[in-house]
């Protein structure tokens, strides 16, 4: 592949993450506003399909084409901002898979909630105050990273 399609690989991969991420959270955050079990159930399983389909394909090339970048352009890996940009996609991650299976939970409480037309329970809010806990330093990790790939700063 050449450099031009793997940068343009690697450019679509953070544009998909960033989006996606600032999607995921918009709409998950007006469901929960609006209290509707049943808008919940609805947005958090359309969020659990955006997150497995886009996040995840995205997630996995990253890394792929960003090292193959780095190789070609002769950056060390393990130093300077190409470096400083692998540890935020591991902080990213971290908080990430996690977040994964509390959208799942979340999706599958909202679902029971809206069929038994109950509000939804303690155990979903606490599930979402984790889910926006770990949102916010997982995307500011990713704009620090797009931040580190577009400025590319000696550090």
């Amino acid at each position: 592949m050449t450099h031009d399609l793997l940068l343009y690989a690697h450019v679509i991969g953070a544009t998909v993450l960033l989006g996606t991420g600032a999607g995921i959270a918009f709409f998950m955050l007006m469901s929960h506003r609006s209290g509707d079990a049943a808008l919940v159930a609805h947005v958090a399983g359309i969020v659990v399909i955006a997150d497995l389909v886009f996040t995840a394909t995205a997630a996995i090339a990253q890394p792929v084409t960003g090292t193959a970048l780095a190789i070609l352009a002769g950056w060390p890996l393990t130093s300077g901002w190409v470096a400083w940009s692998l540890v935020l996609y591991v902080v990213v991650g971290a908080f990430w898979l996690p977040v994964v299976w509390i959208q799942l939970r979340m999706r599958d409480l909202a679902r029971a909630a809206r069929d038994k037309g109950t509000a939804l329970p303690r155990a979903y809010h606490r599930l979402f105050r984790i889910w926006f806990a770990c949102g916010v330093p997982a995307f500011v990790a990713v704009l620090t990273i797009v931040w580190l790939m577009v400025t590319k700063p000696v550090v």
